[in-house]
């Protein structure tokens, strides 16, 4: 699966949760998860300062870009792929 292009590198671990992560979205809502959530890790790195788009860059993309009507179920999937957010939930 591809990743939407950034301007910056994704580190290899958060890129594979990442994909794991959209491949059990549901299909009507990939796209645009795809999207905003790719584009806010890459904001969140470049405002971090860092090289690479990594996993704290991805949890908080997730949890601050998906609707919340959806956040159990984001949960639910970002614990299948190991993808460590709580310690970013507000």
């Amino acid at each position: 699966m591809q990743h939407t292009q950034t301007s910056i590198q994704w580190d290899p671990v958060a890129l594979e949760k990442y994909n794991k992560m959209l491949t059990r979205i549901p299909v009507f809502h990939r796209e645009i998860a795809r999207q905003v959530v790719c584009k806010k890790a890459e904001m969140n790195a470049k405002e971090r300062g860092a090289m690479n788009i990594e996993e704290v860059d991805l949890s908080q993309a997730f949890l601050s870009e998906v609707p919340k009507a959806f956040y159990s179920l984001m949960v639910r999937i970002m614990d299948e792929v190991g993808l460590e957010y709580q310690k970013y939930e507000s």
